[in-house]
């Protein structure tokens, strides 16, 4: 099945798609922040699928055509950096739900689970939460919670906290330029392939608000380092040498907080995944079946 559909979970709605044959062995994808599930590109899903698996990718809270918390107020970013979580409505805990509940709808008892960016984040912590549901945990691009380790650039920090506008044309604008910024300097930037992936997101969904509240959850939610040393769990942690969005560290933490994990460090490649690498990573991952 490859049609986009949509289930309940936790009284909210979720977009989602299977791709490959119910036979193979179930691999999740979960998407990173304001990314909706077309962010995982058809080639990528084809290189998983031609190693065996059976993807699910679908789109968080808060993005693409899942639930938006419409109700819920801005996080006050100030309040956060100084401890103050009130203005939050849900954690990265909360999204980890998700992605279980997601599994329980589709009558999966357990999955490998993949994650990018914040989307590695909620795989950690699927990991930590629901650790009987996990076949092999890999943490791309991702970090630990710990604020010492995974940090920006400043160009790649103004990027990330500039708000995407509503106007389409400005936002088309504000994307492939921050694509460029936190992309990966080893490989070629299409820039046209890349305008147009952000125009199919836009007209699909743009909610610069979710990306905001799903923001708050990850500023929100403790560092897991602790609960990462008590897994026990097959792990791959996939980190470019050249991200200046989540910095190497991050990727290096994770790997050493989780028992046993293996980190593959790939020179050149930044906040992204390059065509020229989606078969080395599905290789990559398919080392954990």
């Amino acid at each position: 099945m490859t049609t986009e559909t949509s289930t309940e979970i936790n009284g909210l709605r979720f977009a989602y798609e299977v791709h490959g044959s119910e036979d193979a062995a179930p691999l999740l994808l979960i998407a990173g922040l304001g990314m909706q599930m077309i962010g995982w590109q058809p080639g990528f899903i084809d290189a998983l699928v031609q190693r065996g698996f059976r993807v699910i990718r679908f789109d968080n809270r808060d993005s693409g055509r899942s639930s938006f918390i419409d109700d819920a107020p801005a996080p006050d970013i100030a309040a956060l950096h100084g401890g103050d979580t009130s203005s939050v409505r849900y954690t990265l805990s909360d999204m980890a739900g998700d992605a279980v509940g997601l599994l329980d709808a589709l009558g999966i008892v357990q999955a490998h689970v993949v994650g990018i960016s914040m989307g590695g984040m909620i795989a950690q912590q699927v990991a930590i939460d629901h650790p009987e549901k996990v076949l092999s945990l890999t943490s791309i691009m991702s970090t630990t919670g710990d604020r010492s380790v995974g940090g920006a650039t400043p160009e790649a920090t103004a990027a990330l906290m500039t708000p995407v506008p509503l106007d389409h044309d400005e936002a088309l604008t504000k994307l492939t330029n921050d694509s460029r910024i936190i992309g990966s300097p080893g490989f070629p930037f299409d820039e046209a392939a890349v305008r147009a992936r952000h125009a199919a997101a836009i007209e699909r969904a743009n909610n610069p608000a979710g990306t905001a509240r799903q923001f708050g959850a990850i500023m929100a939610s403790p560092d897991r380092t602790p609960a990462l040393r008590g897994l026990s769990v097959p792990a791959l942690v996939i980190h470019g040498a050249e991200d200046p969005l989540v910095g190497l560290s991050g990727g290096e933490a994770t790997a050493r907080a989780i028992p046993g994990a293996r980190l593959v460090v790939i020179e050149g490649m930044g906040h992204d995944l390059p065509e020229q690498l989606w078969d080395r990573l599905a290789d990559e991952i398919s080392t954990l079946k």
